[in-house]
Order: C-alpha cells, then sequence, then structure tokens
C-alpha cells in the first residue's frame, strides 16, 4: 500500500519468517541459502546491502546490478511484478529477472535502476531542476496509453480497500499528518472513512504510479532514470500521484525526513507541471493516503 517514503524503517522480515507471513522488527538479515533455489544461482553469492528506505514493509537486499525484494505474495506484490513487465517498454522500470512464490511469499529479483533517487541532496539543492525532472516524471507516466493496461484501481477500489483497512485495525495513527485527527480534524479513522466516501471528487484516469514519492524516482544525469515500487501502479486519477509528490517534495524540503531545503517550494511542481493546482483534490488525495 502507498507509504509516506523516505523514512528510515528498522525492519528487516528474517525469510524464515516472511515464510510464514510474519516480519519481525530489528532482525537479522537472511541467509542467502535460506533463498529459492533460483534465486540463489542467479545472485550466486554476489555480496550485498540491505535498503532501508521507505516503509514498503518488504525486505530489499541491494546488489551491485540486481535488487532481490521479498514481500508477501498479495496483490501488490503481483501487480508489481504484473506492471513491471507491462512497462518494459514504454518507461523506464527495472526488468524482472526473476520472479517465484514460495510458501506464500513473492521473491522478486530485477534490474537495479541506474542514478539517484530524486531526494538526494544533489537535486534537493537544486529546486528548478528538481521540480522539472519530478514534473517530467509525472508527465512521462500520462502519456502512456492505458487502453491495454492489465491494471485499473478506482477511487472505488480504493475505497473498498481502505474501508477493509480501517475495518481490520491496519491505518498507522502514528504516521499521518499532525492535522489529520484532533482538534480541527477527524475523530478517528471512521470519520474520515465516511467523509472521503462523501466527497469523492470526479476521475481523470491516467497512467497512475500511485505512490509517486521522491525516493521512487531515479534521476541520472539530470533526466528521468527509472520507477521504482510499482505495487499501486495502474490506471487511476491523475492526483493520486500529484498529490503524493507534493506531500513528499514539502516533507523531504521541511526537514520531516532530515535536513531543511528552505529553497525548495513545493508549490512550484504545479509551475513545471504547467497547471493550476485543484487543491481540494490535492486534500482528498493525501487524506485518503492515510488510511493506507
Amino acid at each position: 500500500m502507498p507509504k509516506k517514503q523516505n523514512r528510515n524503517f528498522d525492519a528487516f522480515p528474517v525469510l524464515e519468517d516472511i515464510l510464514v507471513g510474519v516480519a519481525i522488527a530489528n532482525c537479522v538479515m537472511p541467509l542467502l541459502n535460506l533463498l529459492p533455489v533460483a534465486i540463489q544461482k542467479a545472485i550466486d553469492g554476489k555480496p550485498y546491502t540491505q535498503n532501508t528506505v521507505g516503509l514498503s514493509g518488504a525486505g530489499v537486499l541491494m546488489f551491485e546490478d540486481m535488487v532481490l525484494k521479498i514481500a508477501p505474495d498479495d496483490q501488490t506484490s503481483r501487480r508489481e511484478t504484473q506492471m513491471m513487465s507491462w512497462l518494459q517498454d514504454k518507461l523506464p522500470v527495472p526488468k524482472v529477472v526473476h520472479s517465484c512464490v514460495e510458501n506464500g511469499t513473492r521473491f522478486l529479483l530485477m534490474s537495479r535502476l541506474p542514478g539517484l533517487m530524486s531526494c538526494d541532496e544533489g537535486y534537493m539543492t537544486r529546486p528548478d531542476v528538481l521540480t522539472r525532472l519530478l514534473a517530467e516524471g509525472l508527465k512521462n507516466l500520462w502519456q502512456v496509453d492505458v487502453h491495454h493496461c492489465p491494471c485499473r484501481f478506482s477511487l472505488d477500489d480504493r475505497l473498498l480497500l481502505a474501508e477493509d483497512n480501517v475495518r481490520h485495525g491496519r491505518c498507522e495513527m502514528e504516521l499521518v499528518e499532525p492535522d489529520t485527527y484532533g482538534p480541527g480534524g477527524f475523530r478517528d479513522s471512521e470519520e474520515l472513512l465516511r467523509w472521503l466516501k462523501d466527497h469523492r471528487p470526479p476521475e481523470d484516469l491516467v497512467l497512475s504510479h500511485g505512490d509517486f514519492c521522491l525516493p521512487n524516482l531515479f534521476l541520472q544525469d539530470d533526466r528521468v532514470s527509472g520507477y521504482l515500487d510499482l505495487g499501486f501502479c495502474a490506471v487511476a486519477d491523475r492526483y493520486q500521484d500529484i498529490a503524493l509528490c507534493y506531500r513528499s517534495l514539502l516533507h523531504n524540503a521541511d526537514g520531516t525526513y532530515g535536513p531543511v531545503y528552505p529553497n525548495i517550494h513545493p508549490d512550484g511542481l504545479f509551475d513545471a507541471l504547467g497547471i493550476t493546482p485543484d487543491w481540494e483534490k490535492v486534500r482528498y488525495y493525501r487524506l485518503l493516503d492515510e488510511l493506507f
């Protein structure tokens, strides 16, 4: 599910526990000889490091030229593999080297994207270049012909999943924006869900990344070099990405995730896109993401 990206995540699921669907925090990395045989052959004992950026809940091992993502075999991980394959000749996305499922766990070995995350200091200190490239990353998505896209994730779908998250207590209450709940905000996630159902905006459907946060867009030589974390990539409203991109730019600049970058003005994203912001839709999709 879409998360507030670019926070340090101290949990790495031990492989034995992933295989039964249990994630344990602050654990050692898995032994490579416990991986599926096909994955072992592909990585061939290469050295690796653990990736700790983001809150996807997946285990991620970084090799020199590949990345291994270990996650529950659910709709999100299946969609990621499917969309990664479909987008091969359309956008710069990782290539699927090998994907397999064992005991309810998906092992996705993919090529490693070139470049740096767009929240890298080298881009955060050049706000005009950064906002131009973020806008380019969004526009590239919107230019893809979605007529034969295998995945759709409409507002109806999102609200149904949000309702399921609320019903089962899966909403991350401690990671929400400070004004979402409490005085001047909503009483709880149930009230927020009711408001979202009653105030749903019209949809403008395009290809949506689904979690367009700065760590998920890679840049190289001042060009867009890749899109990462495609688990929610599907046909959806364009403001799904605009809203999360705006929020990510705001919080990567205001010190929420690290240094403060006073020269970044998030509203510049709309200038770079050449559009007048629909602030109601920005607010709506930011609030909707609070339930994921």
